[in-house]
């Protein structure tokens, strides 16, 4: 057996050891012994590989099946210009926090620096984004290897779930790279049963105290389901209005409706300023959110393991959502709680039965089964506005907040969902990332539904300082970008079926399909920009 292949069947199996169930590949030389070793696991029933031609989709894909799974995945590239097209997929793990194992092949030592083809500096490459790199160094035959390759992979797993995010093993692997027959010099075995080499045990969770006023408000962002479950209960048991933006996947009857628009009523949150804010997860989506975080008279707690703090506002960093034990006043959740049921109705009463852009979202999230993953810029904005509803598990990727990967991110979590599954994105969005549709025949089919709110270009940039009429002359070039593409044209060329809502009645039979697909809803940017100063001026009369 050569060192090449040695490594390979190792490293596969002391991940497969330490619970990894889906990989990711995309084609190459240098990483050929790492494809045979991933195939014949998958052959086997080990775990299940996905093919991928693009780097940077097989990474989202990655990602989607990592959000989605809770559990690492590996992405493997060959060397050079591939690995860095993992690079937009890593940041958005990195601040996500998504356990992602990058396995990069490379050049041995001897090749580097000496004009080789296909060979750039992978060393640190994705800088300080990862958790942990490691320079696995070229395999030789010699006693030693087996045990350092296990543990090696051991201690890539903890890196990636402990701090959760990625993870890079840059492993330089000399020919031949194909698999041959023959003798080790020691023991390829792993531990007796299946165990991992090593085992990391968690630290013991001692739940915090902490004496929090009883007008309290939680803001939950991005962030894990378990956290924000956590954060519900809290808000239960002590009567604290929650805001929660969409990722965070949480909802009940704490939660503020419309809590963008109530927030950004003028006057409302100075009448209303909470003693203190608790910060759960990453909030990203809206400025008004943050100027509750940030400017609003309150002290600020921050709930997490790499905590957010951008208006530098926090008093103090907790380990984990406090005790519900404490003071409860009996009016504030209800004065916060009857502003956002007054601006769900005015919101309604605007919308009607129109397909604007917000009705969308609406519709999307009364169709889906228990899995939605949206796009960052306008569609996730359009879902905080809409709300969610229990039962409904909401995915995004706001750690970069990047609209980059989004098709592949919502395949990979279709995939290990295993079950009926909707997106939403905006046609930008959509575009960044087509090729995320290429599947080869023999790779398994997500049950994914993509809604695709095409209004030709960027709508959110006309409710930014951007789109202020002064900046007319430049705005539709260089920030409306429109694009003009067919869209039914092009999932033609990926044989991807297709169809175009054109009312809200035709949404609805639409997002009840099978299989991979895209529904196409067509909205005017103007429009959209013109219907959010509708809604808001209705809900500042509603309040």
């Amino acid at each position: 057996m050569n060192p090449s292949t040695a490594l390979a069947r190792v490293l596969v199996d002391e991940l497969v050891r330490g619970g990894v169930r889906e990989a990711v590949l995309s084609p190459g030389s240098r990483s050929a012994p790492l494809a045979f070793a991933l195939h014949d696991a998958d052959r086997t029933g080990r775990l299940r590989l996905h093919v991928r031609i693009d780097e940077r989709s097989a990474a989202f894909l990655a990602l989607g099946l990592a959000k989605e799974s809770g559990r690492p995945v590996p992405v493997v590239t060959t060397s050079g210009t591939a690995t860095a097209n993992l690079h937009p997929a890593v940041l958005e793990a990195s601040q996500a926090g998504v356990p992602l194992l990058l396995l990069t092949a490379d050049r041995p030592p001897e090749l580097r620096g000496s004009g080789a083809n296909q060979t750039v500096d992978q060393v640190h490459l994705y800088g300080d984004a990862v958790r942990l790199f490691v320079e696995v160094g070229a395999p030789e035959e010699r006693a030693g290897q087996n045990a350092y390759w296990r543990a090696m992979t051991c201690r890539a797993l903890a890196a990636a779930q402990h701090d959760p995010g990625p993870v890079h093993l840059n492993l330089g692997l000399r020919e031949p790279l194909v698999p041959e027959d023959g003798e080790w010099v020691e023991p390829l075995d792993g531990r007796p049963d299946g165990a991992p080499w090593t085992a990391v045990l968690p630290a013991e969770a001692i739940p915090p105290q902490d004496d929090l006023p009883a007008r309290t408000v939680v803001v939950i962002g991005d962030c894990t389901a378990d956290l924000a479950d956590v954060a519900l209960r809290l808000a239960a048991a002590r009567g604290f209005p929650v805001v929660a933006e969409p990722s965070s996947s949480a909802w009940s009857d704490e939660v503020v409706r419309a809590a963008e628009l109530v927030l950004g009523v003028p006057g409302w949150l100075d009448a209303h300023a909470p003693d203190r804010v608790l910060v759960v997860g990453r909030p990203t989506l809206s400025r008004v959110v943050a100027r509750l975080v940030g400017v609003a008279p309150a002290d600020v707690v921050g709930v997490q393991a790499r905590w957010t703090d951008p208006a530098r506002r926090a008093s103090r960093v907790l380990p984990g959502v406090p005790s519900p034990d404490g003071p409860v006043d009996a009016s504030w959740l209800p004065s916060w709680v009857e502003a956002g049921r007054a601006a769900r109705k005015a919101v309604d009463d605007v919308l009607g039965e129109e397909l604007s852009e917000p009705a969308v979202a609406v519709e999307v999230v009364a169709a889906a089964g228990d899995l939605l993953v949206v796009g960052s810029s306008k569609p996730v904005r359009d879902l905080f506005l809409a709300g969610g509803r229990d039962g409904l598990r909401v995915l995004a990727n706001r750690g970069a907040a990047g609209i980059d990967g989004t098709v592949s991110t919502a395949v990979g979590a279709a995939l290990a969902h295993g079950a009926r599954t909707l997106a939403l994105l905006g046609d930008l969005t959509f575009l960044h990332d087509a090729n995320g549709l290429v599947t080869g025949p023999a790779e398994p089919r997500p049950d994914l539904t993509i809604v695709v709110v095409n209004n030709d270009g960027g709508a959110i940039f006309g409710m930014l300082e951007q789109g202020a009429p002064e900046h007319a002359e430049a705005f539709e070039r260089v920030f409306g970008t429109p694009h003009g593409v067919d869209l039914q044209a092009l999932c033609a060329a990926t044989r991807t079926p297709y169809s175009l809502a054109t009312s809200r009645e035709q949404l609805r039979a639409e997002l009840h399909g099978e299989g991979l697909r895209v529904v196409e809803v067509r909205t005017d940017r103007a429009a959209a920009v013109a219907l959010d100063r509708e809604l808001r001026e209705a809900v500042r009369s509603a309040l």
